[in-house]
């Protein structure tokens, strides 16, 4: 038992694993996920829905989208903010792990005659020759990835750019870093039973790496027939050194926000959206 206790909370290494695919693949967790994104009220695997619809207006004004228009959005789920985007006329293509969240979006793409390309891939493997106005990873998606992934995708974004055209992410930012604690804390059926459909004893634990900027939620999850850890990694940045990493991958910021809704960037909040282009 104590050596099972030292495992689980055990610090392991910067991105020493990497369990995203366990996460949105896991038939059971992946519905779960569905159902935190399509909570209207909450900001769980997606932002509210008064949030989403301000931002997609957002989106649609300031990058100027209309019929003409192309845009991709990495980490689509289930389409709140292509379906949305869809309106302006632009052509929209989705991607994602989550075969269940494309599935709910083509249906509500077909039931609101959208046409919306939607692709069930893993982004840091998808190639295309196809060129887009827009790239939107959004719901800090790409702080997810080590910076040896964060790279592939960057070189992805700039090889999938129109020139002239525009990158809009969003990343948490040093107030976050900040603002979190190291904790280590058990529970039954953690999360209203969200990691399994059986009775489980969930470990959460969260580690803080200062020289980097990083922080890690892992999750020990046991039930009766099961056992598995996933690993949430949170790369936090500051404006330079997200500016450095984009520079260092041919990409150059343009503009800064609070978040990916346009509000006027500050240094207090614990998120913000770069919009970004092709040196």
């Amino acid at each position: 038992m104590f050596g099972e206790l030292s495992e689980i909370n055990k610090r392991p290494k910067p991105y020493e694993y990497y369990t995203a695919e366990d996460l949105w693949t896991d038939g059971y967790t992946s519905q779960r996920m569905l159902e935190y994104h399509l909570n209207e009220s909450v900001d769980a695997a997606s932002r509210n829905r008064r949030f989403i619809d301000r931002s997609a207006e957002w989106i649609i004004e300031y990058f100027n989208l209309g019929p003409g228009s192309k845009v991709i959005d990495f980490g689509c789920g289930p389409g709140l903010y292509t379906s949305r985007l869809a309106k302006s006329g632009a052509g929209i293509t989705g991607i994602d792990f989550s075969k269940g969240s494309l599935d709910y979006a083509t249906k509500e793409a077909r039931k609101n005659n959208q046409s919306i390309n939607y692709i069930h891939s893993d982004y840091l493997e998808y190639k295309t020759e196809e060129k887009f106005d827009l790239v939107i990873m959004i719901m800090c998606d790409f702080t997810a990835l080590s910076p040896e992934q964060r790279s592939i995708m960057l070189g992805s974004f700039y090889k999938m750019l129109n020139s002239g055209g525009s990158l809009l992410l969003d990343v948490y930012s040093l107030s976050y870093f900040r603002s979190v604690q190291e904790k280590a804390v058990y529970e039954l059926n953690m999360m209203d039973k969200f990691w399994s459909a059986e009775d489980c004893y969930c470990f959460l634990n969260t580690f803080k790496y200062d020289d980097v900027k990083l922080l890690l939620d892992k999750y020990t999850i046991y039930s009766k027939s099961d056992k598995r850890t996933v690993y949430n990694w949170f790369q936090c940045f500051s404006e330079d050194s997200i500016k450095e990493e984009f520079g260092n991958n041919n990409i150059v910021i343009k503009d800064v926000f609070s978040n990916v809704a346009g509000d006027v960037y500050s240094s207090e909040s614990h998120e913000f959206a770069v919009v970004a282009c092709r040196e």
